[in-house]
């Protein structure tokens, strides 16, 4: 593309200062950036501006006017006719026809009944009939359905008109973007020790309390936009504008939401853009008839390990479908940002199918890569944090694509964070694969802290895809079968739940101190939760058992669970007070194999790890950079968190002025075998 040479990016000289080996690829960010903007222009000269695009919420599907008539909205290409049927018109098929208008749209204009009221009432079930050249008749949801629910008996969803006559008006607001990102992932349906499917109130009453005391400041949650089918764990969409109704109502969704905010916690919706569910009956999929509308017609349109739809980036109205729909739970439902799942298969041709990426730039560049969804990328993410300044924005992307979380401006993606996805990864391998003598410190160290300089990371031990059957959560790689039976705290722990609870501790702390810039935890994994995740399906006669938190073991004071948790909370307390996550990347001082250590500093706290299954170590040294007096502000040895309290925390700590491991001053510690502590400055001031 020859016009890529005028392209000017306003900041790449930056990105390139940063990190020189992008310079061979100067081309492709020009031509990306080029796009982009062309994108930007005709979106000013055809819709009015961005702004005004992203709103199209509020004119398409169904919108009632002041009057109280009804205009109903689609844009169906392939559509030789449409009509609106439903209760209002006793189901009739042909009453109520749509006017074709210009590119594929139509329009439908009711007015209000006799009385002065909405033609069509709250509650009440709608159906778009549409009629293809092929002489078929089909019956769609509308693609802007605000509501959808599925009677008890019915496999299908149905199309609900959502007008309630008292709206939820929301009472808080949005809290600030918080420095450190801690963040508590979670899904509402299975936010219950209960059998069933949990409600957005349960979460509300039951689970905003806890998550608040454990210290966490942001809520991801999933399974959000509806889903036809429960266990895809909300990852085939089937109504993108639709909360699912399996919860509750809308209203309760954004009470859920208004009362976070009322707590300090922001809430971030997981955002699936990069495929949607097969479904047509209740699906985006053959809306109009036609195998394209939204998505790329043939091949190109289906993604052969998810047997799910791909969206046309390139197409004028599937821009305007996937951006206002982020702008719609912004405004509607006052989300705080996005996790965006599956970049990964949006970013290139190949989806990330059978690549391992080595990590050469060149995977990153070139013909595999696919521009349109790039550039969607960059849209969304400018939009977004144009419109909302706090708006935090996650990749979800396995490939490690340079870029990812730099500015738009610089011909970056513009995303805040990626998930550092090597982390979970690398613990399972840990602890599938060696023995606690062989763990290598130095490649620990490694995977940790491997990341783009200047992207920040969000690091976790573990998320939800550890914890779906088939797989093992780490509590449950390291305690396995005792689990049911030797964790209560009035025995005396048993040598497999001994060791399970203090590398389970140890194993999150060093996340949390050195993985990145951002923390997540699975909901219920904080605590060590003894069952893997499993969704009612054929395979397990329908059952709950396994898709339920069983947050009732951590209010039994003599199960050991509590004691877990208890660390996990005053983990994320004590990095509010001393902001290592929010800080600089560490200084690491040691990584000692035969030891088994790790020491590192990070916002002028030193962390310390003993990862030795029997060495205790009486006066260890340790590398220090500031002078002074250091006190234990965490230690996982301690008698609450299921430790052995083997550590005096009234002793004081000073440094001498002896350079040790390259760092200026070294003091003397006594650190237990398998512990892991903390030691702040008590003569340096943390306000951060």
């Amino acid at each position: 593309m020859a016009e890529s040479e005028n392209v000017s990016v306003p900041c790449l000289n930056s990105l390139l200062e940063m990190d020189p080996y992008l310079k061979s690829f100067e081309k492709d960010f020009q031509r990306r950036y080029g796009l982009f903007e062309k994108q930007l222009t005709l979106l000013e000269e055809a819709e009015g501006g961005f702004d005004q695009f992203t709103r199209s919420y509020k004119s398409y599907g169904v919108q009632r006017m002041p009057d109280n008539s009804l205009v109903f909205k689609e844009w169906a290409p392939a559509a030789e006719a449409l009509f609106l049927t439903g209760d209002f018109n006793g189901w009739d098929n042909f009453s109520h026809p749509y006017t074709k208008k210009d590119f594929g749209k139509w329009e439908l204009h009711i007015p209000p009944k006799e009385d002065k009221t909405p033609a069509v009432t709250h509650n009440s079930k709608l159906k778009v009939v549409v009629h293809t050249r092929a002489g078929e008749r089909l019956y769609r949801i509308s693609p802007w359905a605000k509501y959808v629910a599925r009677h008890e008996k019915s496999v299908i969803y149905d199309w609900v008109h959502w007008d309630p006559p008292q709206p939820y008006i929301h009472k808080h607001p949005r809290p600030q973007k918080p420095r450190s990102l801690r963040i508590y992932e979670s899904h509402v349906g299975i936010a219950s020790p209960e059998g069933k499917v949990a409600s957005y109130s349960n979460f509300t009453h039951n689970v905003l309390p806890r998550i608040k005391d454990l210290g966490y400041n942001c809520i991801q949650l999933m399974a959000i936009m509806e889903h036809a089918y429960y266990a895809s764990f909300g990852y085939q969409v089937t109504s993108f504008f639709a909360a699912s109704s399996r919860y509750g109502t809308p209203e309760e969704l954004k009470e859920l939401i208004d009362v976070a905010h009322s707590l300090g916690i922001i809430v971030l919706l997981d955002v699936v853009h990069s495929h949607a569910s097969k479904n047509t009956e209740d699906g985006l999929n053959r809306f109009d008839g036609s195998d394209s509308c939204f998505f790329h017609s043939g091949a190109r349109g289906e993604h052969s390990l998810w047997d799910s739809r791909l969206f046309n980036y390139s197409g004028w109205e599937v821009l305007r479908f996937l951006l206002s729909n982020l702008r719609w739970w912004m405004e509607e439902y006052r989300f705080d940002g996005f996790r965006f799942d599956g970049v990964t298969s949006m970013l290139y041709h190949h989806h990330g199918i059978g690549s391992g990426f080595s990590g050469d730039y060149a995977e990153y560049f070139g013909l595999q890569v696919d521009e349109d969804s790039i550039v969607y990328l960059m849209l969304a993410n400018h939009i977004l944090h144009t419109l909302y300044q706090d708006c935090i924005t996650i990749a979800e992307d396995v490939s490690g694509m340079p870029t990812l979380c730099r500015p738009v401006q610089e011909g970056g993606l513009g995303f805040d964070y990626r998930l550092a996805m090597a982390i979970p990864d690398k613990w399972i391998q840990i602890l599938k694969e060696f023995k606690d003598e062989d763990w290598n410190m130095g490649n620990i160290v490694h995977t940790l802290t491997n990341r783009r300089y200047g992207e920040k990371c969000i690091a976790y031990a573990e998320s939800h895809d550890q914890a779906l059957v088939g797989d093992k959560t780490l509590a449950f790689w390291l305690m396995d079968k005792d689990m049911y039976t030797n964790m209560s705290a009035l025995i005396p722990m048993n040598s497999v739940i001994d060791r399970g609870i203090q590398l389970h501790k140890m194993i999150r702390l060093l996340t949390h101190g050195l993985g990145g810039e951002g923390y997540l935890n699975f909901m219920g994994n904080e605590f060590g939760h003894p069952e893997w995740l499993d969704f009612p399906r054929v395979g397990n006669n329908e059952s709950y058992h396994y898709a339920r938190r069983q947050f009732n073991l951590v209010d039994m004071d003599h199960l050991r669970y509590r004691q877990l948790y208890t660390f996990d909370r005053d983990m994320n307390l004590t990095e509010d007070k001393y902001g290592w996550i929010a800080a600089p990347p560490a200084y690491i001082s040691a990584k000692h194999e035969g030891d088994k250590v790790i020491v590192f500093e990070r916002a002028n706290v030193i962390f310390i790890f003993n990862f030795h299954p029997t060495n205790s170590y009486s006066s260890y040294r340790v590398a220090v950079g500031p002078p002074g007096k250091y006190k234990i502000k965490l230690d996982s040895d301690e008698i609450q968190y299921g430790g052995h309290g083997r550590l005096d925390h009234n002793t004081d700590f000073f440094t001498e002025p002896m350079e040790f491991n390259n760092l200026p001053n070294s003091m003397l510690v006594y650190i237990p075998c398998r512990t892991a502590i903390v030691l702040a400055n008590e003569e340096i001031d943390y306000c951060y």
